[in-house]
């Protein structure tokens, strides 16, 4: 069988091996340090800088969107929709009471960067929220140019990274981002079931809404930064991760950058030869 999703995506060999370990409880010394492991690996991936809280919650990528509105102390949030994973952001942060404004672009185009900055200029937003990679357009959107209109703003930066880390460049340092969100079984190619997060200091401050047990951040840190209790966790979804992990910075996110793009110029060639054409205008 080939499968050709956009995820879940093949799983290669030695992550597949990964999943026929032996079964540990969820608080065994051994998967304890197996947890340690996946958090120096994210933190590389992500870059949140110092005081980050870097984590796999046990669900799907919409678990790790789900986590960076809930715990948000206040509205309102500028969520910026260019496709059906953005309008998702807005439909829980109206669903969290956090007063969205929703600024809409054409699906298939990148958001507009002036017209953020317009909006950031009439109103004061406690956070804007972006799609990077829209799945369902195939656009990458600006976050760097948005990160950097949201500092300025005073208004913290939620990033959807579920299409672009690990096979992109990426620094939530650099590009001014609190909360990032990934989801296991896109760009890093483990099985679905696991939504690597990372929230930055200063997010971590704000977090304090505690709309939800299972998505109360602080609860979520006990477990992955001391080894404490707070649910059962996915065991073999976690040796799988780390060995998808190992092999992405194996390789290199550059390499995998040039490796994508590469297998996208074929593919668009090919397309374009028998009458096809991309769907999204260009984005960066």
């Amino acid at each position: 069988m080939l499968l050709l999703t956009p995820g879940p995506t093949p799983i290669p060999e030695r992550v597949q091996k990964a999943l026929l370990r032996p079964m540990r409880g969820h608080l065994d010394p051994e998967v304890l340090k197996v947890n340690q492991a996946i958090q120096e690996r994210l933190r590389a991936l992500f870059d949140p800088g110092e005081g980050a809280l870097v984590a796999a919650l046990a669900g799907s990528g919409s678990l790790g969107m789900e986590a960076g509105l809930a715990g948000l102390d206040r509205g309102p949030v500028l969520v910026l929709v260019n496709g059906a994973f953005s309008q998702r952001v807005a439909e829980m942060a109206a669903l969290h009471g956090l007063m969205p404004t929703v600024l809409e672009f054409p699906p298939g185009e990148p958001v507009d960067p002036e017209a953020v900055a317009k909006a950031l200029r009439a109103k004061r937003y406690r956070m804007v929220a972006l799609v990077h990679g829209e799945t369902s357009t195939g656009v990458l959107n600006p976050a760097r140019e948005i990160g950097a209109l949201a500092k300025e703003a005073g208004a913290l930066f939620f990033l959807d990274a579920v299409t672009t880390l690990g096979m992109l460049p990426f620094s939530m340092r650099e590009m001014g981002v609190d909360y990032a969100f990934t989801g296991s079984q896109k760009c890093l190619s483990a099985p679905p079931g696991l939504a690597p997060i990372a929230v930055s200091l200063e997010a971590r401050k704000a977090f304090t809404g505690k709309r939800g047990w299972y998505l109360d951040l602080e609860r979520v840190a006990e477990h992955w930064e001391r080894g404490g209790y707070h649910h059962t966790t996915p065991v073999l979804l976690h040796y799988a991760l780390l060995e998808a992990l190992d092999l992405a910075l194996e390789e290199g996110i550059e390499a995998r950058e040039r490796r994508a793009r590469e297998v996208y110029a074929w593919l668009l060639e090919e397309l374009s030869a028998r009458g096809f054409r991309p769907y999204p205008e260009a984005s960066p």
